[in-house]
């Protein structure tokens, strides 16, 4: 219990932090949880904490939600969850690893070339349509499509408080959406939602670190610490 209780905490820390600054560390969560939770159960263990965070997100951003940009990104990304929520029914937990590992490849290589490309593509309606379908099936799939969602919206021209207040929107939303495909999977329960409150503590902390981190962060590092994050994290669920 004292290794799930650490691995909780460590999960509920680098949520709180990513949600409340910069992002594109939830792809080092669930490699994380994995250690105690092999398999798809790690998605729903993870949910209960996203969705507090999300709360407290968007009650800190609500005066700053861009609705325009929501609305070319969230259709698809409903139509994600649900292709997605089929791929989980059907698939075993070495398959479910081995898919985790082709989707941070893609991130990757999306990263990447936009690094060195530019990005105008991305205000295109199909582009927005294209990263929400994605996004959905990886938030879905993996609980770790920020750094599509924060490529897509960094080239939004959105200032830094829009920018999170936007994400925090997107992401409570699309978070609300996932839970009943969960429930019908038999991946969320009250035991499930019980392991969960192990890792409030480091949500909190981690919450409150990241506010702050925010706050000091110049727009030019914002836009860099995203992407570089996002690489990390990407390799260290590659290589889990």
């Amino acid at each position: 219990m004292d290794s799930v209780f650490v691995v909780l905490f460590l999960a509920g820390l680098i949520t709180g932090f990513s949600k409340f600054s910069v992002g594109g560390m939830g792809l080092l969560v669930l490699p994380i949880l994995l250690v105690a939770f092999p398999g798809p159960e790690a998605l729903a263990v993870l949910l209960p904490l996203y969705i507090i965070t999300d709360i407290m997100a968007v009650w800190s951003y609500r005066s700053k939600v861009n609705w325009s940009v929501l609305a070319r990104f969230l259709p698809l990304a409903f139509l994600g969850v649900f292709v997605a929520s089929h791929f989980l029914a059907n698939i075993d937990g070495e398959q479910f690893i081995n898919f985790l590992g082709v989707m941070i490849i893609a991130m990757i290589a999306l990263g990447l070339y936009l690094d060195f490309r530019p990005a105008t593509f991305m205000q295109k309606p199909w582009a927005a349509y294209s990263m929400g379908f994605l996004g959905g099936i990886v938030t879905m799939m993996a609980n770790a499509a920020g750094p599509l969602f924060s490529l897509f919206l960094l080239e939004q021209k959105l200032d830094k408080e829009t920018y999170v207040s936007t994400r925090a929107w997107a992401f409570f939303i699309i978070n609300l959406v996932k839970l009943p495909f969960y429930m019908a999977l038999g991946l969320f329960s009250l035991e499930s939602v019980q392991v969960s409150l192990y890792g409030l503590p480091g949500l909190a902390i981690g919450s409150f670190i990241g506010y702050l981190f925010l706050k000091k962060v110049n727009p030019v590092q914002f836009k860099w610490l995203i992407r570089i994050m996002s690489a990390i994290a990407a390799v260290k669920l590659f290589v889990f």
